[in-house]
């Protein structure tokens, strides 16, 4: 004659409510994981996701980064703000030597790009702004 309070119900009442507990720790614990992943790395890994190939440069100026990356004689660029925001004028820009430049230019919230070319074994020339503050190379990857 067991009423739950004691002997082997109880018990099981208890080890019931303790897992209960544990998978509702284990599922927040997970919640808060999987948002801290997707706030994620700054402008760094959000740059990679745009471009393919090889990163082989970055250009740092105080509204954000050009990222540059290389692939089979190709060059792509994107434009990465610091800081993810209201919509505000952006752009990329990529120039293989004695070709024109190419632009991309809007009003984003978070980057400008990509923007690719073929370079083949040129240099390239890039640039990029996040509001007021722009950024221009010299020739590099020559």
């Amino acid at each position: 004659m067991d009423d739950g309070a004691d002997g082997d119900g109880g018990r099981r009442g208890g080890i019931r409510a303790r897992l209960t507990r544990y998978g509702a720790f284990l599922g927040t614990a997970l919640a808060i994981a999987s948002l801290l992943t997707l706030a994620g790395p700054a402008v760094t890994a959000e740059a990679a996701s745009h471009c393919s190939g090889r990163a082989v440069r970055t250009v740092p100026f105080s509204g954000g980064q050009v990222v540059v990356h290389k692939k089979a004689g190709y060059v792509c660029a994107a434009t990465v703000a610091r800081r993810s925001g209201p919509r505000r004028a952006m752009s990329v820009g990529v120039q293989a030597r004695g070709n024109r430049e190419v632009l991309d230019r809007g009003r984003y919230r978070s980057h400008a790009g990509p923007v690719v070319v073929h370079a083949g074994n040129r240099c390239v020339r890039v640039s990029g702004s996040v509001g007021g503050r722009s950024v221009r190379s010299g020739w590099i990857m020559c």
